[in-house]
């Protein structure tokens, strides 16, 4: 475990945070979702309040700003409350739009540990966001061995600051993630924190043979391994996971049609995950036939390859019947 060392501004909340913290820990240890010891005690140090200094709130007429500054104890008890509840918070919203946001805790435990890192790796995070998950990074590598990269002058800005407060300074890079940071490369691990279309091909061709690369796509969380700069397999975790689309050069997701469909079916998480990875490929009524006859198949069973230009997903097998194309459908793909 390695963490920076900084001057910190008196923070009048450190003792409520500390207690609050304590609990946000017990209750991610006690659902199964924090193991490792050394995530532990990042999770358990990183004052998540202090990247949290203002959030947003589902209200009657749209949302309501909770901040650390707001003249009304109560209103400043709720905003603390939150900074430490195991649920994502909207942080930055443009013109009703959600454009940013802290991930639930819990998740943010499952894909750390899921990145499988070792002391001295180096890590390219993929969507700054407030700057949390890069200073749990940081505490566990050290700092100068995590980079984060987000397309948002803002974001990146504030992300620093918080950083700074809680005295990490990974490297903070303002650029469009889909190309990654090759002046920082080569990287170990690759954890991406915005939802994806498909795998950006620059990643691969930044890391080091055996890397990992942990990112959202179609619901779910996929864990690839990384031969080389043109090879990379793996399978979805079993857990699900919503993040805000990367924005960048990868394109956006397919839209997602139920139309027509059995309402269990629509309301099924795991029919879902399927009908998003297979969209623009499959027809809604083939996925279903498809979900149906395979005895709704969990995240596990399905994967995706990457093999020079082409990439697709898989159910149970790369090189089986069941296989889809990601990225740009129109494009020709022969298996």
């Amino acid at each position: 475990m390695a963490t920076d060392t900084g001057a910190h501004r008196e923070d009048p909340f450190a003792g409520p945070a500390a207690v609050a913290r304590r609990a946000l820990v017990r209750e991610i240890v006690a659902r199964g979702d924090l193991r490792d010891p050394a995530w532990r005690a990042a999770f358990e140090a990183v004052p998540r309040h202090l990247f949290v200094p203002y959030y947003y709130v589902g209200a009657v007429a749209g949302y309501e700003r909770l901040w650390c500054q707001d003249p009304d104890p109560e209103r400043r008890s709720r905003w603390l409350a939150g900074a430490y509840a195991d649920r994502p918070l909207a942080t930055r919203v443009r013109d009703g739009e959600l454009v940013s946001s802290a991930s639930q805790p819990s998740l943010m435990a499952v894909m750390l540990e899921a990145l499988e890192v070792g002391d001295g790796d180096h890590v390219l995070e993929i969507g700054a966001g407030t700057g949390y998950n890069a200073a749990l990074l940081a505490h566990r590598l050290g700092a100068e061995r995590v980079t984060t990269v987000d397309l948002d002058e803002e974001i990146t800005e504030a992300a620093r600051a918080h950083l700074a407060a809680a005295g990490y300074r990974p490297e903070v890079v303002t650029g469009d993630g889909a190309r990654g940071c090759p002046h920082r490369a080569p990287y170990d691990r690759i954890v991406a924190t915005c939802a994806l279309p498909s795998v950006p091909p620059a990643w691969l061709a930044q890391c080091r043979p055996g890397a990992r690369v942990l990112a959202p796509l179609a619901t779910g969380l996929i864990a690839l391994r990384v031969r080389d700069a043109g090879h990379a397999e793996g399978r979805f975790l079993h857990t699900s996971a919503y993040f805000v689309p990367l924005r960048g050069g990868t394109g956006g997701a397919l839209p997602v049609r139920t139309t027509g469909l059995p309402r269990h079916a629509v309301d099924n998480e795991l029919f879902h995950f399927l009908l998003t990875l297979t969209a623009g490929v499959l027809e809604p009524g083939e996925a279903y036939e498809l979900w149906r006859r395979e005895r709704r198949p969990v995240r596990e069973r399905f994967g995706v390859t990457v093999s020079g230009e082409r990439q697709w997903a898989w159910l149970d097998d790369p090189e089986g019947p069941f296989v889809w194309p990601l990225g740009n459908v129109d494009r020709p793909y022969a298996y």
